[in-house]
């Protein structure tokens, strides 16, 4: 494989006022919620406009910002990642995700190194690659996006089981992904290195993520709930400072920052603090900025004169991922869990690479590994490609294979339900649809545990109060309170609801 140029260093960009470059950061992000808007109206994944409006307006588009750091880019690519996880952690409730846990786990670890070995073979055995560089090009691959993954579950009706294990191995997989390129990358670059040093790096840096998680989090929980800020606005402070310490101190020990930092957002979730819905409603907006600004990043950092020479090793090996790679992942890591063939093929599929691979890709390049600048571009080619497969297809495969619902697969809390979390209850809020089994049914006979009451029923712009004769109707919004200990009730009870006569 030919050696790429190298691309020339970053040229010093003009002087702008204060004012200029505010106004530039302004237009960028317009230019990026306008293309979210865009993405939700062609049933286009949000990235690959994000990504379009980057090149277009870099080196060898417009040309109006000059970019090619590729240090820079990775910063950003960290931080924003780490904001994007520990919203992830936020959104996790652990009384659902028990359930699931170790599909989750499996497919995040075990799941992880199958889908970077048979990507990396495979990229051995078709392109004029040593076995050592493959494999990296694999497990840059490897990596799901969260950021792709939380957007794409918010707006869907998968089945919930199948929704919460992608959810849970979303947080997970970056951590394994990035191990995976450190290690390979560190064992081109030092010919002493071999696989019992890249096991020693997985097993440091896991366990202090995981320790330095934990215990980030619980100070933050002790915080939350003794110092009591006066100002609301204090509460999201808070959590940025819980984040920026987690990942932080994991990342000076030698450890997973990515892993420490959704942790320490997974155990402020559980453990029901204070003002955690305006927490939530901040880090999400947080992540979206995040986003944007990581998308537009990388796709200044694209030279779309160069996507020319690769296009076939990108289109090739991001094929490779995505319709054999994932699934045969899938297939090994859920092997004991009972999934049906059905919601196995949209595991699958539903593996969406973003920004995280092309975060990755930098990678090699600032370590100056041979050919590396050329990884990264079969590398974004690769993700693109499947991102616009993949995202564009997820649910109406989905739906085709009757694995949907007539339910969001992430039902929301009601309001801010910090109090009644902290008193160890929960209220969701579940939809009749029409042709659920339960509409004409009345309150008394829904067959809920003694744990859980209806409390309330919203009827088109009115508030019912129910009672046990009130009559369920198709459109209803029922608002139900749940104690903690029959919160693992819930899933099946909606099941019923949904398909079984009262």
């Amino acid at each position: 494989m030919a050696m790429t140029a190298r691309l020339p260093p970053p040229a010093k960009m003009p002087a702008m006022s204060d004012g200029i470059l505010i106004l530039v950061a302004g237009l960028l992000l317009a230019a990026g919620i306008g293309a979210s808007l865009l993405a939700g109206r062609v049933r286009l994944p949000a990235l690959v406009l994000f990504l379009g409006v980057g090149m277009a307006i870099g080196s060898d588009g417009t040309g109006w910002i000059d970019f090619a750091d590729y240090e820079l880019a990775r910063r950003i690519g960290v931080i924003a990642l780490a904001l994007i996880l520990f919203e992830g952690g936020l959104a996790v409730r652990w009384v659902e995700l028990r359930a699931i846990a170790r599909p989750a786990i499996l497919l995040a670890s075990f799941g992880t190194i199958v889908t970077a070995a048979i990507t990396g073979v495979g990229a051995y055995w078709l392109f004029d690659l040593s076995l050592l560089q493959a494999l990296l090009i694999g497990s840059i691959l490897s990596a799901t996006d969260g950021a792709a993954i939380f957007a794409l579950l918010r707006g869907s009706r998968l089945r919930r089981r199948v929704a919460r294990t992608l959810e849970g191995e979303a947080g997970l997989n970056d951590p394994m992904a990035v191990l995976l390129v450190i290690g390979f990358v560190t064992w081109i670059d030092e010919p002493g290195y071999g696989f019992v040093d890249m096991v020693l790096l997985f097993v440091r840096q896991l366990g202090i993520g995981l320790a330095v998680g934990f215990g980030i989090g619980l100070l933050g929980v002790v915080a939350f709930r003794r110092l009591r800020p006066g100002a609301a606005g204090m509460y999201p402070v808070m959590a940025v400072t819980t984040a920026a310490l987690a990942y932080g101190a994991a990342d000076a020990m030698h450890g997973s920052g990515f892993l420490a930092v959704y942790l320490a957002g997974a155990v402020l979730a559980a453990s029901s603090i204070p003002a955690l819905h305006t927490i939530e409603a901040f880090h999400q907006g947080a992540a979206w900025v995040a986003q944007i600004t990581v998308f537009l990043t990388l796709g200044l950092l694209v030279f779309p004169a160069q996507l020319g020479d690769v296009w076939v090793e990108g289109v090739v090996i991001g094929l490779l991922s995505v319709a054999v790679a994932r699934p045969a992942a899938v297939a090994v890591a859920t092997a004991f869990d009972r999934f049906t063939s059905a919601e196995r093929l949209v595991l699958g599929w539903a593996g969406l690479r973003g920004a995280v691979p092309v975060v990755l890709a930098t990678f090699p390049v600032i370590a100056a590994i041979p050919d590396s600048e050329r990884f990264f571009n079969i590398v974004f080619f690769a993700v693109v490609i499947s991102t616009v497969l993949q995202g564009a297809t997820v649910e109406p495969l989905a739906r085709w294979l009757g694995v949907t619902t007539t339910q969001p697969a992430l039902p929301r809390p009601v309001g801010d339900t910090g109090t009644i979390q902290r008193l160890g209850a929960e209220i969701i809020e579940w939809t009749v649809e029409p042709g659920d089994a339960i509409a004409g049914t009345l309150v008394r006979d829904l067959g809920l545990p003694r744990e859980a009451l209806i409390t309330l029923i919203v009827r088109g712009t009115q508030a019912i109060p129910p009672r046990g004769s009130t009559e369920i109707a198709a459109g209803d919004a029922l608002h139900m309170m749940v104690r903690a200990e029959a919160a693992d009730q819930v899933p099946d009870l909606l099941e019923r609801w949904r398909d079984t006569p009262a």
